[in-house]
């Protein structure tokens, strides 16, 4: 009995290519680590935005750059900023105050935390600092997404009966129809007004 492989056989070649791939990437994030020191390797500071549309705009989520209003309120310069791994987007704008201070609130906690060895920069780190600096390995001030705590209340006696999803049903209705039972509403009291002058 002859059997079809050749599905086996592709699955093997592609684990195969896989491994190898998974090693030279290693290598090279290795590589960059070591070239890039003391730079985290995670990439440039971004900013805490809310995501579009109704549906998503409770979500918080890493944005693509800070606005130039946000790097002038921490008192940092537009050119600057992205020597020091902090990404700027020109075209976003602040739509709150509480969007404004919290990311003003990150850059100035990142600007504490920052060691600097280019001696022509302002805030230059001392030779103590710089030897004894560290390389930021993975997601550095990762969003933080805040859970909601939700109050558990003793269901007693008297909730047991009450049924929610009917409610919600009801008051759906209630909603949809509200136009047309107002209107049956008004006809009928001119109806009345008219029948009470006729007589």
């Amino acid at each position: 009995m002859k059997m079809f492989v050749q599905p086996k056989n592709k699955l093997k070649r592609r684990v195969y290519n896989l491994i190898g791939f998974f090693f030279i990437a290693n290598l090279a994030r290795q590589e960059k680590a070591v070239k890039i020191f003391s730079r985290p390797t995670y990439g440039s500071l971004r900013p805490v935005v809310h995501a579009q549309t109704l549906k998503y705009n409770m979500k918080v989520r890493a944005g693509k750059g800070f606005t130039l209003e946000e790097l002038k309120a921490a008192g940092i310069a537009k050119k600057l900023a992205p020597t020091v791994g902090i990404s700027v987007d020109h075209r976003r704008k602040n739509r709150s105050l509480g969007g404004l201070q919290s990311n003003v609130q990150r850059l100035k906690t990142y600007k504490a935390k920052l060691v600097v060895s280019l001696a022509d920069l302002a805030g230059d780190s001392t030779p103590e600092e710089l030897a004894n600096a560290i390389q930021v390995q993975g997601d550095y001030m990762p969003v933080a997404r805040e859970k909601v705590a939700m109050e558990l209340v003793k269901v007693t006696a008297n909730m047991k009966p009450f049924k929610a999803y009917d409610k919600i049903r009801l008051e759906r209705t209630n909603k949809r129809h509200a136009g047309v039972r107002a209107k049956r509403a008004a006809d009928a009291e001119k109806e009345e007004t008219a029948c009470f002058l006729r007589h």
